[in-house]
């Protein structure tokens, strides 16, 4: 059976050559919907030779001219949302609701490197020293690399490339072979925006075309998000062959309720943070930590029924609030962690193990499940699920819950709620957390500021998109200049092409 999706290198579709594939499934049905080629090192290769092909003359080009493809391709990202939007869905599984969301957090981006010219703006100071003057520009890194995951097929993808492409270099896309649909239709609307051919080159594969990457001498920055195993392994490999990397990794998120919470606001908060998507976010809220037994007791007995109630089903669904996860796998993981949850002690207040949905029987579907009285040595606790799991954490103090945050190996995100501003205060100032949310359940970044963890949730120097995107993505340059003073005899001043001497 041949792949139904190919590579896109050098402005095209090109059929995969390594005679390798890998299923597509459809999430609802268990179904394979499809398959993709995945690519070879030699595969590879042809698409970082396209991408030198083309560096040279779109690092050249005026970032103005740069941005005018950019507004181009915003148009055709909104005039395509709904086509993007049910890719992303049929093949991860998420509602369409949730899928449109994603679409639109990845134009956010888009938008925002639409003022490139004005991101790029230089420093000077005049007069450094005697007739010295020094001026610090960026300039383009080169061609760079993406690695994205499944969770959200468009968004990240769109969180990398718009920048990279905006500053001037050249990028290679390796999507994940999960859900491969929607980078491809993205690299064809930018084509049709006027992006040159072979400035964005998209190859599906798996390790092997990770390595090829990784191990390219002409490579000089990598992107990555996905778990912290892989982006430790990515960033040890990619900087020990002198690339700049970026790994985005895993995430436990803790929401702090303290007593004096609104408690409905948080209940509503939880739900999303901790069920949309199907819990498969680096942003999802996957710990809530109540402190006070008042404060859990409350917490619980509001939680459980809008869990139980939640509306389960396929994104075709109009009604569905969640949908599967992405694979068999993934399924089998996360009810595994469950039982062990329960195993060690935890209460399974609501339990999403074994649900079955008639006309999807072999779809990839857990129920929302809630889980109470888990302690910090429990895997339940201290393991990223990826999946629609919320684990309650019941602190007797401000301070032991604070700890639990602090002395957690990743450090994506975590909030608190309450109406006491000392204590948010505090909260904020104290966490080792790269995205702090008050009374704000997934406190992700709007395009214009940037996004990124601490902890095991980061390796590297730089958060993605926003400014700190903008400075992954170039290289400073200072010039220090004199210049003779005065003018030089028998110069003749031509405003039309300069001066000519």
């Amino acid at each position: 059976m041949s792949a139904d999706i190919q590579h896109f290198i050098d402005g095209a579709v090109v059929k995969g050559t390594s005679g390798r594939t890998k299923d597509v499934f459809n999430p609802a049905t268990g179904e394979v919907a499809r398959q993709v080629a995945l690519a070879s090192k030699a595969e590879v290769r042809a698409a970082v030779e396209s991408a030198a092909r083309a560096l040279p003359g779109w690092a050249a080009t005026p970032p103005a001219k740069r941005a005018q493809v950019m507004f181009k391709f915003r148009e055709l990202l909104i005039k395509n949302h709904d086509r993007l939007a049910e890719a992303v869905s049929m093949e991860h599984g998420k509602t369409f609701d949730d899928a449109k969301g994603e679409v639109a957090r990845g134009l956010d981006v888009v938008e925002f490197v639409c003022g490139i010219p004005h991101l790029l703006k230089g420093e000077y100071s005049d007069n450094v020293a005697a007739g010295v003057d020094s001026v610090g520009i960026r300039q383009p890194v080169g061609i760079c690399a993406g690695i994205t995951p499944f969770n959200f097929p468009a968004m990240v993808p769109m969180w990398m490339f718009p920048v990279a492409l905006a500053c001037g270099n050249t990028f290679i896309l390796k999507p994940s072979e999960r859900d491969p649909s929607a980078p491809m239709i993205i690299a064809g609307l930018l084509i049709e925006a006027g992006l040159p051919k072979g400035c964005l080159n998209v190859v599906n594969g798996d390790k092997e075309a990770v390595d090829a990457l990784l191990h390219d001498p002409d490579v000089g920055a990598i992107s990555f998000v996905g778990s912290t195993a892989i982006g430790r392994y990515i960033y040890e490999t990619g900087c020990a062959n002198g690339k700049r990397v970026q790994a985005l990794c895993g995430a436990k998120n803790h929401m702090v309720i303290m007593p004096d919470a609104d408690m409905a606001q948080a209940v509503d908060a939880a739900m999303g943070a901790a069920y949309g998507s199907a819990g498969e976010r680096c942003m999802a809220v996957s710990v809530a930590v109540t402190v006070g037994e008042e404060a859990a007791n409350s917490f619980i007995e509001k939680m459980a029924p809008k869990v139980r109630g939640l509306k389960i089903g396929p994104y075709n669904d109009s009604a569905a609030e969640m949908g599967p996860v992405v694979t068999q796998e993934s399924k089998d993981r996360i009810e595994r962690y469950i039982s062990e949850g329960e195993a060690d002690g935890a209460d399974v207040v609501v339990d999403g193990r074994g649900l079955s949905l008639q006309g999807y029987e072999n779809g990839f579907f857990v129920g929302g499940t809630l889980i109470d009285n888990v302690t910090k040595d429990m895997s339940v606790y201290k393991d990223e699920i990826f999946g629609p799991v919320l684990s309650v954490v019941r602190a007797k103090t401000y301070e032991e819950a604070k700890d639990l945050v602090i002395g957690h190996e990743y450090g994506n995100g975590a909030a608190i709620f309450t109406r006491d501003g000392d204590t948010a205060r505090d909260f904020v100032r104290d966490v080792n957390i790269g995205m702090v949310g008050v009374n704000v359940p997934i406190p992700v970044p709007v395009a214009y500021h940037s996004f990124g963890g601490w902890k095991a949730s980061l390796f590297g120097d730089h958060s993605i998109h926003g400014m700190e995107g903008i400075r992954f993505y170039t290289k400073l340059k200072t010039v220090t200049a004199r210049w003779p003073s005065g003018v030089k005899e028998g110069a003749v001043f031509n405003f039309s092409g300069g001066s000519d001497v």
